[in-house]
């Protein structure tokens, strides 16, 4: 069928579009919508930024108008092109002190210039594509970094907070501090512990009332507090003074000599990517089980829009501007969906610097330095030093942090990379090679990466085992390259010629095979596959006592044929019991000793079925003590005083609740679940059998999911399979209600010293989901890397 065209007047000039007749119709013109999630998303975390902005402007020594231009710029600029949607950009309390320094050096004009240019150089970087380049940074550098900007931050803040001026370095602020004491000003004092103890106290309000009131960020109560209390006092201290915005400063051109421009431009443009890029990773990790559908953030394209933000930033008189953890934490824990709520936060920014400037006037400085010492303070986390202690990069991080606080950011990144280096080269060189005989068995202990370098003391230690002899090899190490392998290969195959005996053992001793002769690298120690003859699951198995053979599929109840009481089925619990001794105990049994010492002290209460496939430590990666687990058939909480109630469950819950004090109790179902499949085919009868008296527990949350008046439950982005399904997730909602019916939960709940959650395991999937009833409708969702918990349920 031809198409029809319609005519055109002869002297028409204007293309008209012709429609074919099977095209899609053409798609109307986009309209901006702004998600209820992201309009409260955006006033939270503008209300997080406000006073930060101001603080870190102050801070630095720059225009207190600056910090509100790089706060409106980076949620507006950085917000629309950035890589990472739902990261919030602004000025950062880790730029500071590189700030600081560049407007000491060479005035505010070309501090303006220095963030326009580090802008064109992080523009050419996410153009080449470096962004994960970047990435290699050792973590103990990043960390070491951002503790010697926090250490100088501080000790600068305090002479603020203590009523008078910093100096411009760390050394002199130390040196002046005594001075400082001796010349108290109680005024400037009594309003900035009011700013520190509101900053404390308000995020750790218990109960209801401090869950409601933890949504106003601690950082505005604590400004909005002091505030208050300076103007009801009548206290005289310096507050902030926002000239007006028609002598705002811009950039002017860079005047200096031309290193030092281009060394600040490169320590400038070096802070700023990698806390943009670290915070986007951060970012990806926080909303990965709250927004799965938003997928990782794309590196490059975070670097490009941060370069442009700094560009437009430094060109209009702001501060330059990273992503800021506490913006972008806040910002995905209140809700937002998308990148717009970055982008309102900007636009609230703009609003406020030109309509609020006469109440932020009224913020005494005493106040924001002390918001800005406690950040600073933050910035050395005792978390980051236990994690670098525990890889035994300590010395990084102390070296870095040191020459950051009295040699610059420069300087001290540079000291930290040299740091590094040198520890991954001793720790590569290092190896230690040892040989003892104990009652005839000769054994090589060998500490350290096996390298070319340690070839030739391997060789001379492997050659003092005589010929014939039992010799045993103990590998405690995680690489082993080419040349190691074969002169480790080579006398091995020698020994065993000549009648000898060789086994190569990790350091728990147990048997490791060596790796194929193809691989030019590999790994060695304990990470070597286990050495196992008969077993065809190669080279890594799920777990230590994991046995090839399993009978065959079947019905459930099913049974293999033949006799259950053969050697290999009774010798199995003995060979697990074995492996346990002589593998796991070692490694816990100080851990348990310290157990047994103090008694168990879990903080949560796990209530799941019995099924055999549901291995709670496994899916919630919890170890001895973590966990009170009670376990039975289809995860069922019978009602207090029902008929042919179970009071050993009762107990546990009691037990817990009262004595053990738990701070959380989860109810958790699976996929596949054979009580729910039961229960779907009960009838009406009487029940007969301790199954069926049981199972009637688990009427409840059928006739929950018979009434069509009640929302069902379901998991997010998906309608449960089967009705299997829909039951399983159903009584995991019913069972929380039953656990309020009992009198110790209930009081617990009241006081806010509890919280209840659901959780549905599906085993064909090894994915876990958690119930989320925050917008009404129980939804299950899934679980990502972060292990954010939803709201209570």
């Amino acid at each position: 069928m031809p198409a029809c065209v319609p005519t055109r007047a002869a002297d028409s000039t204007r293309p008209e579009r012709v429609h074919q007749p099977h095209s899609p119709p053409p798609a109307p013109p986009r309209r901006f919508r702004v998600a209820g999630a992201d309009l409260s998303a955006s006033i939270a975390v503008f209300l997080i930024a406000l006073p930060l902005s101001l603080a870190i402007a102050l801070a630095t020594g720059a225009p207190l108008q600056s910090g509100l231009v790089a706060a409106a710029v980076g949620g507006i600029v950085a917000g629309r092109f950035g890589g990472s949607p739902l990261q919030v950009s602004g000025p950062a309390a880790g730029l500071t002190v590189v700030t600081a320094d560049l407007i000491h050096r060479y005035g505010w004009r070309t501090t303006c210039a220095i963030t326009v240019l580090a802008g064109l150089a992080q523009l050419g970087l996410g153009c080449l594509r470096v962004a994960r380049s970047a990435l290699a940074v050792s973590p103990a550098i990043v960390h070491g970094m951002l503790a010697g900007i926090g250490v100088t931050i501080a000790v600068a803040q305090l002479h603020i907070v203590l009523g008078g001026t910093p100096q411009s370095e760390v050394l002199d602020n130390l040196r002046a501090l005594p001075a400082q004491l001796a010349h108290l000003r109680p005024a400037a004092v009594s309003v900035s512990m009011l700013t520190l103890c509101l900053l404390l106290v308000w995020p750790r309000i218990p109960g209801r009332l401090g869950h409601a009131m933890r949504r106003v960020p601690a950082a505005l109560v604590a400004v909005a507090g002091a505030t208050g209390s300076a103007a009801l006092a009548g206290l005289s201290l310096p507050k902030v003074n926002l000239p007006s915005w028609r002598g705002h400063a811009l950039a002017g051109l860079p005047q200096g000599p031309a290193l030092g421009i281009a060394a600040a431009v490169l320590t400038t443009t070096l802070v700023c990517s990698v806390q943009s890029l670290l915070g986007a990773i951060a970012v990806d990790k926080l909303a990965a089980g709250r927004h799965p559908h938003l997928g990782r953030s794309d590196l490059d394209r975070e670097l490009l829009g941060q370069g442009a933000a700094n560009i437009v930033s430094g060109a209009l008189g702001g501060l330059p501007l990273a992503g800021v953890a506490v913006r972008s934490s806040a910002n995905v824990q209140s809700g937002a969906v998308s990148r717009n709520s970055t982008m309102l936060h900007g636009v609230w920014v703009v609003v406020a610097a030109l309509l609020m400037v006469p109440v932020l006037d009224l913020i005494p400085l005493a106040s924001l330095a002390a918001l800005v010492m406690a950040v600073g303070i933050q910035m050395v986390s005792l978390h980051h030093i236990r994690t670098v202690t525990r890889h035994r990069e300590v010395a990084v991080y102390a070296v870095t942090t040191l020459g950051v606080v009295f040699l610059g950011v420069l300087h001290g990144v540079a000291l930290g990379v040299a740091a590094a280096v040198a520890v991954a080269m001793h720790r590569l060189a290092r190896t230690r090679i040892t040989h003892e005989e104990n009652k005839g068995v000769h054994h090589v202990r060998v500490r350290g990466q096996l390298t070319f370098l340690a070839v030739p003391r391997l060789s001379r230690t492997l050659h003092l085992v005589p010929s014939g002899a039992e010799a045993v090899v103990e590998l405690d190490g995680s690489f082993m390259d080419h040349a190691a392998y074969e002169a480790l290969q080579d006398w091995q195959r020698t020994h065993l010629a000549r009648s000898g005996s060789v086994a190569l053992t990790g350091r728990s001793g147990t048997r490791i095979t060596m790796p194929s002769p193809e691989s030019a690298a590999t790994l060695v120690g304990d990470d070597m596959p286990t050495e196992a003859p008969l077993c065809r699951c190669r080279p890594w198995t799920p777990w230590r006592n994991h046995q090839c053979e399993r009978p065959p599929a079947g019905p459930p109840g099913a049974h293999p044929e033949g006799p259950t009481d053969r050697p290999e089925h009774r010798g199995r619990l003995a060979r697990g019991i074995s492996a346990f001794q002589r593998n796991t105990a070692p490694l816990v049994r100080g851990e348990l000793a310290r157990l047994a010492r103090e008694g168990q002290r879990p903080s949560q209460l796990f209530l799941t079925c019995a099924d055999s496939r549901l291995v709670t430590s496994m899916i919630t990666s919890s170890g001895p003590g973590d966990l009170f687990v009670v376990r039975n058939v289809g995860n069922l909480v019978p009602l207090p005083g029902a008929e042919s109630g179970d009071d050993s469950v009762a107990a546990a819950i009691q037990y817990a609740v009262d004595v053990l004090k738990v701070r959380s109790i989860t109810v958790c179902g699976h996929s596949g679940c054979g009580a729910m499949q039961a229960l779907l085919g009960s009838g009406t009868g009487p029940a007969r059998t301790p199954l069926e008296r049981w199972l009637r527990h688990g009427m409840p949350g059928l006739e929950r999911m018979a009434d069509d008046g009640r929302a069902r439950p379901r998991i997010a982005m998906r309608e449960p399979a089967d009705a299997v399904e829909q039951l399983c997730l159903t009584n995991v909602v019913q069972q929380l209600e039953h656990l309020r019916a009992h009198e110790s939960v209930a009081r617990a709940l009241a006081e806010g010293a509890l919280e209840l959650h659901g959780m549905y395991f599906h085993v064909g999937e090894a994915q876990a989901y958690l119930l989320d009833t925050s917008e009404g409708d129980p939804v299950f969702g899934q679980v990502g890397v972060t292990g954010d918990l939803p709201s209570p349920a």
